[in-house]
């Protein structure tokens, strides 16, 4: 009996569903405009959280949730006068670019109580001294990933990506901050901040090795990577334990010079429309289960004391996920450098690969 149920009556039920759902939609408090990375929340897929979904229940706040691509895509947007953004997530040297442009509002910290559970090493580095502007989300290192088929040894230095035998199989960052920060390191040059000098050292250790690159590649290399098309890569080293869980030939080694060790952050720009919600949001954020879910996602490192706990086993015992003490101290984290040898930086990328 209880699955016959009339045309009319089906309707009727169904009309005022549909009315209460449209009820629901519209009966939040507020909302607030998030502006992030691709894929940075975990979203339900998979058995996770929705962490978004699960922060709109707590707070009956709606997110309105957009993406970008890169850093100066988001610098772009919030020097636009019509950005409305109430968070926004840009990585170490951004920060310090956006705060040393007045663009982002000085965070009250005392709305945020979650953020005494940022670990040591995230609360005080140089691009933001107290995390005055910035709350870190999540942080990792820059590594390389290379097939044991297609490679003799086991590589473990950069070098190995201006390996002869290997010409033709290698791919190189197609980022200009990335590939001069490892040619720089080979030089002999701190990537965190250089001179236009530097870069044209660096120009000519690029300009050896791309003879012997099949291409300069981003998100290309999972699939060049994951399915044997290429022996070896450099990438993020998060990333390169997703690629091995999808390969077992992949092998992801943590260059003994040391690398790149990367923090993306929570801020609110001086645009902001609900700074209020925007507190609410980064405090839930950085909550150890919240951050766990998300950097069980991305499978990421998260800077809040307690999250690692709650993250996959294998995933948190992956030294690309978690590198140890003793390497992030090897380690170098990008600084803002001035317009005119970033640019510069940039321009010398562009002819290389042309």
């Amino acid at each position: 009996m209880k699955k016959i149920i009339s045309m009319a009556l089906a309707v009727l039920l169904l009309g005022g569903l549909a009315t209460l759902f449209a009820s629901c939609g519209s009966s939040y408090d507020g909302e607030i405009n998030v502006y992030n990375w691709a894929e940075y929340f975990a979203d339900g897929s998979g058995g996770t959280v929705d962490v978004v979904a699960k922060f709109e229940e707590k707070y009956n706040i709606k997110v309105n949730l957009t993406t970008y691509e890169t850093n100066e895509g988001l610098y772009n947007m919030l020097k636009s006068s019509n950005s409305n953004y109430d968070v926004v997530f840009p990585s170490d040297y951004m920060v310090e670019k956006l705060k040393n442009e007045k663009l982002l509002t000085k965070l009250d910290l005392a709305k945020i109580p979650n953020q005494k559970k940022i670990i040591d090493r995230f609360t005080n580095m140089d691009y933001d001294n107290g995390n005055n502007y910035s709350i870190p989300y999540s942080w990792n290192v820059t590594g390389l990933v290379y097939n044991k088929t297609m490679v003799k040894g086991k590589p473990e230095s950069w070098n190995s990506l201006w390996d002869k035998s290997l010409s033709g199989s290698i791919l190189m960052f197609n980022n200009s901050r990335d590939a001069y920060a490892i040619a720089m390191q080979m030089c002999g040059i701190n990537p965190a901040a250089f001179t236009k000098a530097d870069v044209d050292k660096a120009t000519v250790k690029l300009k050896e090795q791309k003879p012997l690159l099949k291409k300069y590649a981003m998100d290309q290399t999972f699939t060049e990577m994951e399915n044997n098309q290429s022996a070896i890569a450099p990438y993020y080293a998060g990333d390169i334990y997703t690629m091995m869980t999808n390969n077992e030939d992949l092998v992801g080694v943590l260059p003994e010079e040391g690398s790149n060790l990367f923090v993306d952050s929570m801020c609110i720009p001086k645009s902001a429309q609900n700074i209020d919600g925007a507190y609410k949001f980064i405090n839930f954020m950085t909550e150890p289960e919240n951050s766990a879910a998300n950097m069980d996602y991305i499978t990421y490192a998260s800077p809040v004391d307690g999250a690692k706990q709650l993250i996959d086993k294998d995933v948190a015992d992956s030294e690309l996920v978690y590198p140890p003490d003793s390497y992030l101290d090897k380690c170098y984290t990008f600084r803002d450098v001035d317009e005119d040898v970033y640019s510069y930086m940039q321009e010398q990328f562009v002819k290389l690969m042309s």
